[in-house]
């Protein structure tokens, strides 16, 4: 290992001695393992001793390239956990001059294949994982390695909070890149409307902070995904955190009328600590649903949930409590390590009877349909009615492109087991949301074509339908700073 005072000396030493050796024309969809893996051996004679490379015989190999979904994993070349900014900076120096594709992982919980794993150098951010609490600023500086329940697990015992995800599997990076709703959201807004800043390492390697005063990197980090460079550590304004109220309530199939009565009344209420969140799953005799529930404060505002608890419950443990203890109680978010599964994002202005009824719909005939297909297969909708201020509370950002009006982001998700049935599944959804989105068309809502939230994006989603009218912007900031388009050697949506 190299002390870090001659890492610049030594990367390049490399790259001149691989430009002789080794083509750096674009990359093909299919990667050279034989090339990949030779450039990992060279890698880790130059990194610092904060950093590793890790080989398919190594236990840590595995845990790197391991995700949410077994569809959403691949076997890359090695594994590499950068622990510090400057190694992040020379492995970006190496993969874009050898054009070696590569992957980016935070929390590993991307549904999409290939958007944060790959066949070329797996990226572990692992080693980002600090949480420091700026006392001066009340800001909090978040390592990009870490999940959010690792996150609130530091902050929720000492009186404070971030907004972040309402699942604790979930990582900092990727929810933060895409925008970023919390039960939060209603009463501070998304995410990335409370950033205090980002250390980001450009794809030329140049280290850089980046804050409110850098306009078109502060813009386009807000919502615009992994085009611009590695995020090492995040920023965030951080807010005073007490105990809540919520818990789950779970609803058997005959209850679905009832609940949709009560998911139409409480979006039409106006209490910014309140959300809800409904999740339809198919069963053969019908949807059955959990809902969701969280106040900002130990009891909730009069008549806020009043319709959600009046229908009768075989399950709750709606109660007041930490706000960490309600996240790890969803165990529902944890799926088995061996299934697959795609995800698929939809916006509405408002959840109607007609759009409910469609989302149901959909739900029962795919459920019936793929299930015979695949014993395993699972339908699940969830309905995520927020405060119409939600857009409100930031400023232009990447995501939305449209603060206007508000946009409820809704997923659904298929989750199975038979890998031979990736592409019926993927286009089952894309079946399903075309069906639901011509409803709310019908519908007068105008949303063939409104913002789909990133993070919940079907791949291929075309990049209009994520970022609208911004998408210009974003190809200009994405050519300004990486004019050799080395973050198109990896995954997610690309400008």
């Amino acid at each position: 290992m190299l002390s870090t005072a001659f890492q610049v000396l030594a990367v390049t030493f490399f790259l001149t001695s691989l430009a002789h050796g080794i083509s750096i024309s674009g990359i093909s969809h299919k990667c050279d393992t034989t090339r990949s893996l030779s450039i990992c051996t060279k890698m880790a004679a130059f990194i610092s001793a904060a950093s590793q490379v890790f080989y398919p015989s190594s236990s840590q190999y595995v845990a790197d390239n391991k995700h949410y979904l077994i569809s959403s994993s691949a076997t890359s070349a090695c594994s590499v956990e950068p622990g510090s900014a400057a190694d992040v900076s020379a492995i970006l120096r190496v993969l874009g001059s050898t054009r070696t594709p590569f992957a980016v992982k935070g929390g590993g919980h991307a549904f999409n294949p290939g958007f944060s794993s790959t066949c070329g150098v797996e990226i572990s951010m692992s080693r980002f994982n600090i949480i420091q609490v700026n006392n001066a600023t009340g800001a909090v500086d978040v390592g990009a390695g870490l999940t959010w329940g690792q996150t609130y697990a530091a902050l929720v015992p000492i009186g404070l909070n971030v907004i972040g995800a309402r699942e604790p599997t979930v990582g900092v990076a990727g929810l933060t890149l895409g925008g970023g709703y919390s039960f939060l959201s209603s009463q501070y807004g998304l995410t990335i409307d409370n950033m205090a800043g980002f250390e980001l390492v450009l794809p030329n390697g140049t280290i850089t902070n980046v804050t409110s005063k850098n306009e078109d990197l502060w813009f386009a980090l807000r919502g615009g995904g992994n085009n611009f460079g590695i995020v090492t550590t995040f920023t965030y304004k951080t807010i005073p955190q007490g105990q809540i109220w919520g818990g789950t309530r779970n609803y058997t199939a005959d209850q679905l009328d009832a609940l949709k009565s009560a998911v139409i009344k409480f979006q039409q209420k106006k209490d910014t600590k309140a959300t809800l969140n409904l999740v339809t799953v198919y069963t053969p005799i019908g949807i059955v649903s959990s809902a969701v529930l969280f106040y900002n404060a130990p009891t909730p505002g009069p008549g806020i949930f009043d319709e959600i608890l009046a229908i009768p419950t075989d399950q709750s443990d709606v109660s007041t409590r930490t706000f960490t203890d309600l996240l790890n109680s969803l165990t529902f978010a944890n799926p088995p390590p061996t299934l697959r599964g795609y995800a698929s994002g939809l916006s509405f202005a408002r959840y109607s009877p007609t759009v409910l009824d469609a989302i149901a719909n959909q739900s029962l005939y795919w459920g019936a349909k793929l299930t015979t297909l695949d014993k395993s297969a699972v339908v699940h909708a969830t309905l995520e009615p927020f405060d119409s201020g939600l857009f409100s509370h930031g400023s232009d950002s990447a995501y939305p492109p449209d603060r206007s009006r508000a946009l409820f982001p809704t997923v659904v998700e298929l989750t199975y087991t038979d890998a031979s049935l990736d592409d019926t599944m993927a286009q089952a959804l894309r079946h399903y949301s075309d069906a639901v989105k011509a409803v709310a068309d019908a519908d007068g809502q105008n949303v063939s074509h409104a913002a789909v939230y990133p993070n919940y994006a079907l791949f291929n989603t075309p990049l209009e339908d994520l970022y609208g009218a911004n998408v210009p912007r974003l190809r200009a900031i994405r050519r300004a700073v990486d004019r050799e388009n080395v973050m198109g050697l990896t995954g997610g949506f690309k400008l």
